[in-house]
């Protein structure tokens, strides 16, 4: 007897994402699974008399987006910030702080985010000077799009005592001016975290900044908040036809919060991966809350089971780690957050306890250093289907291109991040990487023709989380020199990208990232048909439902 569908969606172009069975014009779902897939015909005996059934009216239906590589908790809570992308001059930026403070006089710290790092121009940079004439009275934070650097006035310095410097870690500065006071320009987590602390945002952060948990526990209130705010952003991920999160930081407190969810009525409306986050002030022996994590938290709808790690910082602030010197700054290579062999060791440990491993490395010299540690890794603990990832690299050193295929590393990379790409600006980073550096920058094309599996993904709040912005970025990439590759992908490769390779980094390529019959029942369906557009307005294109295990988490 032919089961009987909960949902058809038909009078669709339907591109499955499978090689053996390409397209079809009608999909039939049923108990959270795909149960046919194929023309009109061969999917209505599927339909009874409660079966919903869904006209996509000749829009493409894909598998749901798998988001690689986002920051959820984070992300939710900085939708409730000042928002600054696009904004430019000091004009501009006057205008938009004040309207917002005008709106927030009892908050203790105002946070802004997307604060370009040219907003003053390519050579003039913002220090607390240029805050205070904006607004002196109350602390003000302006976040760097990659969250990596971070301006504050001189208010927000004296709160947290900072105004005369702080001694931090390896990778962290308080960069300080000739008169011997902070600038007001903060490099990485540690520098900024005590501000975010102060203003309450560091529960948010907690799975980036500490990997540790919140202390004291939230009440029942807060509880209540952060489970909204939670909710908020798993909202957010479905209205862009997101299924599965990949998160990018970890603690505990984020899983018991959607562990929360989803028990509750509805359940989670997207699967979700949460790493543990090592620090490098961790010893070895805290790997074994990502093994207890693992082992808790281990179904198709909440899972861990992997180790994020910040190898280095971040191009445009000089925080990258690279081989040879930045070409703007003769004789600094940065500085990592690991040595080498601090990072060896954990690699070795975590490998050693079978768990995945993720590492922020953006520099050609971070990036090789990471690969270094997974040899060692499989060196010591023997070969076995690791899936390793390297996350962004954007840059790697030709010597280590077809390594990545060698080792069977993932390179997890975000097509909104070159410049150019998406909106963003060529300088400073062009001229920091220098030109000899350009045909190995953000080498999507290179790294997936050597062999490497190359999954997609925004990096949310650092670029817009939309999918569709991220595949048009891919597909019409343009070279910053007529003689550098072209590192485009094509529409499929693209699509492949955020649904099959995310499915294959999370070891679920056998039930995930594509519409085929027993697959789990994830789909999206969109505003039009993305075969027929131009490349270059793809991103007009909205998701106008997504279903995630056979239940429909946002419809327009």
């Amino acid at each position: 007897m032919t089961q009987t569908a909960d949902i058809i969606i038909h009078n669709a172009r339907i591109l499955t994402l499978d090689d053996d069975n390409p397209g079809a014009e009608a999909v039939a779902l049923a108990d959270g699974r795909i149960v046919a897939v194929g023309a009109r015909a061969d999917v209505d005996p599927f339909r009874g008399k409660d079966t919903k059934v869904i006209d996509a009216a000749g829009g493409t239906v894909l598998p749901g987006f798998s988001e690689n590589h986002m920051h959820l908790f984070s992300g939710a809570a900085e939708l409730d910030h000042l928002q600054l992308s696009g904004v430019k001059g000091l004009a501009a930026l006057t205008e938009a702080v004040g309207s917002y403070a005008a709106t927030r006089a009892t908050e203790k710290v105002l946070f802004a985010q997307g604060a370009d790092y040219t907003l003053l121009g390519d050579s003039e940079r913002l220090t607390r000077h240029h805050l205070d004439t904006i607004l002196s009275h109350q602390p003000l934070v302006l976040f760097a799009p990659d969250h990596h650097t971070a301006w504050a006035n001189t208010a927000a310095l004296e709160l947290v005592d900072m105004l005369h410097g702080a001694e931090l870690g390896p990778g962290n500065e308080v960069v300080m001016g000739g008169d011997g006071l902070a600038t007001g320009e903060l490099r990485e987590m540690e520098a900024f975290s005590p501000l975010q602390a102060a203003g309450g945002f560091d529960r948010y952060r907690l799975g980036l900044s500490t990997g540790g948990e919140p202390d004291p526990y939230p009440n029942d209130a807060e509880w209540a908040q952060d489970i909204a705010v939670m909710r908020r952003g798993l909202v957010y991920c479905a209205r862009h036809g997101i299924t599965t999160i990949q998160n990018m930081d970890g603690n505990l407190y984020q899983l018991e919060l959607l562990a929360a969810i989803e028990k509750q009525d509805g359940g989670l409306p997207c699967r979700i991966l949460i790493p543990f986050h090592f620090k490098n002030f961790m010893p070895l022996g805290m790997l074994e809350k990502a093994s207890t994590l693992a082992r808790r938290f281990d179904s198709d709808w909440l899972s861990s089971g992997v180790v994020k790690v910040f190898y280095d910082g971040v191009l445009d602030s000089w925080t990258a780690v690279m081989v040879e010197p930045y070409a703007d700054k003769p004789g600094d290579c940065g500085e990592g957050l690991f040595t080498p062999e601090t990072f060896r060791a954990v690699a070795v440990e975590a490998d050693r306890r079978g768990l995945q491993i993720a590492v922020h490395a953006i520099g050609d010299g971070a990036v090789r250093a990471v690969l270094d540690g997974y040899e060692a890794a499989r060196r010591e603990n023997g070969t076995r289907d690791s899936r390793h990832r390297i996350e962004h690299i954007e840059v790697v050193h030709p010597d280590d291109i077809n390594r990545f295929a060698g080792l069977g590393v993932i390179a997890s990379m975000q097509p909104p991040h070159p410049p150019g790409c998406a909106g963003l600006p060529l300088e400073p980073t062009v001229s920091r990487i220098g030109r000899n550096r350009w045909p190995v920058s953000y080498a999507w094309r290179t790294l997936k023709d050597a062999g490497a599996h190359v999954c997609f993904a925004s990096d949310w709040p650092v670029s817009p989380i939309d999918p569709l912005i991220g595949i048009e970025a891919a597909v019409i990439r343009h070279r910053w020199s007529p003689s550098d590759p072209d590192q485009s992908f094509s529409l499929m490769e693209a699509l492949k990208a955020y649904c099959v390779e995310g499915a294959y980094a999370e070891f679920k390529e056998d039930r995930k990232g594509r519409i085929k019959t027993g697959y789990l029942a994830d789909i999206v369906v969109l505003s039009g048909n993305v075969e027929m557009i131009a490349t270059e307005v793809l991103h007009t294109i909205r998701p106008v439902m997504t279903i995630c295990g056979g239940r429909i988490s946002y419809s327009s």
